[in-house]
C-alpha cells in the first residue's frame, strides 16, 4: 500500500469519527476489523487492500496524532481562516488540515510540501474546487508564517 493510500485511510477514519465520544484505539480497533473493512472494499477501491507493516503503523499514528492534538490543530486551522470559523469549514475539509497540519508538526520523515501537495489532492477528490482552495491557501499560508516545526509525535 502506498504512503498516500494510507493518508486517505487516515483522513477517512478522521472524518468519520468523533474522538469526543471513543477513544482513538477503540476508534481504530473497530474500523480495521476485517468484518468492516471488507465491507468498506465492496463500496469503495480505496479499501481494496488491507494495510498491514508501515502502512498501518502510518495510519495508526495519524490517527493517534490528529485525535490527541485536536484542539492545537483546531487553533492554527482557527487563526489561519480569516472566512471561516473550523465549526463552518466542511468536514471533509477539516479532516484533510488536520491530517495535513498533524504531519507538517509531527511527523519529520515528511517534508512539509509534500504534506500540503497531499492535502490538496486527497481534498480534490472528496470536495469542490472552492474547497480545495481553501485547503492549499490555509496550508500555504501556514508554511509562510514560519511558525511550523517537526515533533516526533511519541515525543508530545
Amino acid at each position: 500500500m502506498t504512503r498516500t493510500v494510507a493518508r486517505q485511510i487516515a483522513v477517512r477514519i478522521c472524518f468519520s469519527s468523533d474522538f469526543h465520544e471513543e477513544d482513538v484505539q477503540s476508534v481504530l480497533s473497530d474500523f480495521f476489523q476485517q468484518e468492516h473493512y471488507q465491507s468498506l472494499a465492496e463500496e469503495d477501491g480505496l479499501f481494496e487492500e488491507y494495510p498491514e507493516g508501515p502502512s498501518m503503523e502510518f495510519i495508526e499514528n495519524l490517527v493517534t496524532s490528529v485525535s490527541v492534538h485536536m484542539s492545537e490543530l483546531d487553533g492554527i486551522i482557527d487563526s489561519l481562516s480569516i472566512t471561516r470559523k473550523v465549526e463552518r469549514i466542511p468536514k471533509t475539509a477539516l479532516a484533510v488540515l488536520r491530517c495535513a497540519l498533524c504531519e507538517i508538526l509531527y511527523f519529520d520523515d515528511i517534508p512539509p510540501s509534500v504534506s500540503v501537495n497531499e492535502a490538496v489532492e486527497i481534498a480534490k477528490r472528496f470536495d469542490s474546487p472552492e474547497t480545495v482552495s481553501f485547503v492549499n491557501a490555509l496550508l500555504g499560508a501556514y508554511l509562510s508564517s514560519g511558525d511550523h516545526r517537526n515533533v516526533d509525535p511519541k515525543e508530545s
